[in-house]
């Protein structure tokens, strides 16, 4: 046998030699995978403080870049030169006396609401009990519900339902020396990401550069630019509209005589930030709740109120608001999403629609480049 023939032999046996490396290299990876899980999850234990800090960071910068924008308008040079660290300054601030105002009195108002949501859930129960024997007398499709089935399943929900289990959360992240720790450094990590935001974002461009070809390079910061773009545009904007929408339905409900407006309004502008879901959810938990606590009537009057406001905040609030940025089919959202809560909860939902706007984005250069290529390939032809 020639040498070349040896060569040609020994090639021929190379994707079998890596075929069996890659599957010991599995396998004994395998037999270390409870050590592998430990050690990523005391890495994501280390980081975690960190990774707060940058998603504080990114949230409170929204908010920064429109202070800085106000104070480079200033005359005065020591606010031109410090715009930076005063904008910082004047956020964090504002965010500090916005958690003080929340202690002092949201938090406390929502509390004694829930507290004597609690205490009238037997007068509550005789509304549910009414409405059980009400239906049950229309016999429609020999349907019956039983009361004391429902009773018991109320019951076993609400067996352990208490002030002390509400608060049992709040006490937990309050209270534990690790959260505080880890609070702590989230927010001293975030404001030294917001003073060094420029460094760090030169100092990926110069990496990126040396990692990648141009072409790979300049296609990476477009679309983390789109990325960024959207998500901030996103956040600012259901914010606003979740402020609007939680402020007109917490003074519906309190013109309805509703004891809980504050609370449903709160929870409404919250869930405001999941599209779709979000607002059916929060209005049918409302329409629940003012028919328990104020009958029939007023649960219907608050119903259509909510759906009214909805179709207003739908309509015309959030396309004024978005404009043509997150021009998406109401199908291609509801689909988004559903596959973002399935991948990630509640957080996949809430950035599935910035992200499928930039894969939108993507798609529609890559449509609008082949049909250019291939009406010069025509023209040519």
């Amino acid at each position: 046998m020639s040498r070349s023939q040896i060569l040609e032999k020994f090639k021929s046996l190379i994707p079998y030699f890596l075929l069996a490396t890659a599957i010991i290299a599995v396998y004994r990876i395998s037999e270390q995978l409870g050590f592998i899980v430990v050690f990523f999850s005391w890495i994501m234990g280390v980081i975690a403080p960190f990774f707060y800090g940058f998603v504080l960071a990114y949230i409170i910068n929204i908010p920064i870049q429109s202070v800085r924008k106000l104070l480079l308008k200033s005359k005065s040079k020591f606010v031109y030169k410090y715009q930076k660290p005063l904008s910082i300054l004047a956020v964090f601030l504002s965010f500090i006396a916005i958690i003080a105002l929340a202690f002092s009195f949201i938090i406390p108002a929502i509390v004694a609401s829930i507290a004597f949501f609690i205490e009238n859930i037997p007068a509550y129960w005789q509304t549910i009990a009414f409405l059980i024997e009400y239906f049950n007398e229309l016999d429609l499709f020999d349907w019956y519900i039983s009361p004391e089935n429902i009773l018991n399943l109320l019951g076993g929900a609400l067996q352990d339902f208490s002030m002390e289990a509400i608060m049992q959360p709040f006490a937990a992240i309050l209270g534990v020396g690790a959260s505080i720790f880890t609070g702590f450094i989230a927010i001293i990590s975030s404001i030294y990401i917001l003073v060094e935001k420029d460094r760090f974002k030169l100092l990926l461009k110069k990496l990126l550069k040396i990692f990648a070809p141009a072409p790979v390079s300049v296609g990476i910061t477009e679309i983390f630019s789109r990325l960024n773009k959207y998500f901030r545009l996103y956040i600012h904007t259901q914010t606003i509209d979740g402020i609007i929408l939680g402020t007109t339905a917490t003074l519906l409900l309190w013109a309805l005589g509703s004891p809980y407006a504050l609370v449903l309004g709160i929870m409404l502008g919250v869930v405001n930030y999941v599209p779709y879901f979000g607002s059916i959810f929060g209005t049918f938990a409302a329409v629940i709740v003012v028919f328990l606590t104020q009958g029939v009537t007023m649960g219907f009057i608050a119903a259509a109120s909510l759906i009214v406001i909805q179709q207003i905040d739908a309509n015309i609030i959030q396309p004024r608001l978005m404009g043509d940025s997150f021009a998406l089919s109401p199908l291609l959202i509801i689909i988004s999403i559903t596959i973002g809560g399935a991948i990630a909860g509640v957080f996949g939902m809430l950035i599935a629609i910035p992200i499928v706007a930039v894969l939108k984005d993507i798609f529609d250069t890559i449509v609008a480049y082949s049909e250019s290529k291939r009406q010069r390939t025509e023209d040519r032809g």
